[in-house]
């Protein structure tokens, strides 16, 4: 049995607290934009051909926060009354970030500037050198060594940089760069106004909602209550009433967003987050929901071929097939991860290469892992958590093997107790009064994930399915004579109705018709 403890009211706010080393902090706690090393350099420069009238090209990424990055850019550059060309690379014709093929693109720039990619970038910066372009790039992932040649570098992973949180998304330093302009500039936007859009990408790139992202995210959802931009109107007109939480973002918005990249071009993302008037918002989020519904399917499709192909023994999940769309492999991986409880690779074979994404369990640092296999791969990035991979399909298997090796001894076996589970919860102690207190340390997330609870013994009182393909439950839990109802989605599981069961859940409110109940959100059923 886990030693989980058994809590009361006290317990769970200390355990709550526990989470945040940190005192809980304020917008005025950001540290300066000069904080990052080379911002004041890359600022100058841009400056400078604002002043002379050069053109200025910012090259994005066709995911959230990429695409995030560059319509906050594009909004303060368009706030001053300058020109700027942008470019979001294609997945499927141009690959990932700044690269020779999007250069071709290019004609005759002075500066191109980089939001969440270019730190790998070493021939296009080559080539930009050779065509006398300077190049500023702006990025937060892991950076290599040697760094490309560029005029400046802005990533708080590099070496000798001072700013204090490491874990910030692409679209924070896209803020930041708009933040040094604004002081040079002496432009005067307000950019607070445009935290909104940051918490977006925060959630969606799901860096650790501690620290200044905590703030940022705090102060973005209450900025999308009363939000200028025409997007987060349209959006908010389609979704339930009631305050923006991270989950909402989480789970409708950024899949939206998210979608446009993945299955056709990230361009349309952007349209939509530009878009100058609340009508062509709302036919931009139209065309969002049906690229999503797509994915959806799409999704579900490789993550069934994909499940079918795992081997429940291997350390790690590595699965193929043929033409399996890019565009959701990598949240297939995440599926996949969450549902064997181990690290997962999905990939996509054509015409003799396997690309795709990976996704980490628990501690296991999946970027470290196939640092230790780059000379077998075609091309690999990321970082603990997530990575991108291609590899020639010929050395597929016996990269596996040496994989499975390498994640056998540097992936210790997980202990069998979730962290994530705060402790053992008497049905008596589930009120509105916890669900106030749990209010309290939102938003949830990374890093501050939303508690789970256990109940043990409780009794399966009543069971039916729900949804058009019957593929989600609804149960009915007894306890001590208390009664609470429990929902769990995408399952095909069956479970003894008038059996004890251990109980494993989250909570949240239920609104339906009116009505506000409490509801287990339910992760996992174990028979006693």
């Amino acid at each position: 049995m886990h030693p989980y403890p058994l809590l009361d009211r006290a317990g769970l706010i200390a355990r709550l607290e526990a989470r945040f080393p940190d005192p809980f902090l304020s917008l005025r706690d950001l540290p300066p934009p000069e904080t990052f090393k080379d911002m004041a350099r890359a600022a100058e420069r841009i400056v400078q051909a604002i002043e002379r009238g050069e053109r200025i090209v910012l090259v994005g990424d066709y995911d959230v926060d990429g695409v995030i990055a560059t319509a906050i850019v594009s909004r303060f550059f368009e706030a001053i009354g300058t020109p700027l060309e942008t470019i979001i690379p294609n997945r499927f014709v141009d690959g990932y970030g700044l690269s020779p093929t999007v250069l071709e693109r290019i004609d005759e720039a002075d500066l191109i500037v980089t939001v969440d990619n270019g730190i790998s970038a070493h021939e296009a910066a080559r080539i930009c050198r050779e065509r006398g372009i300077d190049l500023i790039i702006t990025d937060h992932h892991i950076v290599p060594d040697p760094l490309p040649d560029a005029y400046a570098i802005v990533d708080q992973k590099q070496p000798g940089c001072p700013f204090p949180h490491e874990e910030v998304c692409g679209a924070q330093i896209a803020w930041y760069l708009c933040a040094a302009l604004n002081r040079r500039l002496e432009a005067g936007v307000d950019l607070k106004s445009y935290l909104d859009m940051v918490a977006i990408a925060i959630i969606a790139d799901m860096m650790p909602l501690q620290h200044i992202n905590r703030v940022m995210v705090i102060t973005g959802l209450q900025q999308m209550e009363r939000s200028v931009w025409p997007f987060v109107q349209a959006w908010q007109q389609e979704r339930s009433e009631g305050p923006v939480k991270a989950d909402d973002v989480g789970f409708t918005l950024a899949p939206m967003i998210n979608s446009a990249g993945r299955l056709e071009d990230a361009r349309i993302a952007l349209a939509y987050l530009l878009a100058p008037t609340l009508e062509e918002a709302r036919s931009g989020y139209a065309h969002l929901k049906a690229l999503n519904d797509e994915r959806k399917q799409l999704e579900q499709s490789v993550t069934d071929a994909a499940a079918a192909q795992v081997d429940a023994e291997a350390p790690v999940i590595v699965v193929h097939g043929e033409a399996w769309h890019e565009g959701v492999v990598g949240i297939v991986a995440a599926r996949l991860a969450r549902r064997f409880e181990r690290p997962a690779i999905v990939l996509s074979e054509k015409e003799g290469i396997c690309k795709g994404s990976g996704r980490s369990w628990r501690e296991c640092h999946l970027y470290d892992l196939l640092a230790r296999e780059a000379e077998s791969l075609l091309a690999f990035g990321g970082h603990k958590a997530a990575i991108g991979m291609s590899i020639a399909t010929d050395a597929l298997a016996p990269f596996i093997t040496r994989l499975q090796d390498h994640a056998a001894t540097s992936c210790d076996e997980e202990d069998p107790v979730d962290p994530e589970i705060l402790g053992e919860l008497p049905f008596e102690l589930i009120t509105p009064d916890l669900l106030r207190l749990l209010e309290r340390f939102e938003p949830y997330g990374q890093g501050n994930p939303r508690p789970k609870f256990l109940t043990r013994r409780v009794t399966l009182a009543a069971l039916q399915t729900m949804g058009a393909e019957k593929n989600h439950l609804r149960f009915t839990f007894e306890s001590g004579g208390l009664y609470l109802q429990g929902v769990q989605f995408k399952t095909t599981a069956t479970y003894p109705i008038g059996a004890p069961c251990d109980i494993t859940y989250t909570l949240n409110e239920n609104h339906f018709r009116g009505e506000t109940t409490i509801q287990l959100m339910v992760e996992k059923i174990e028979a006693i």
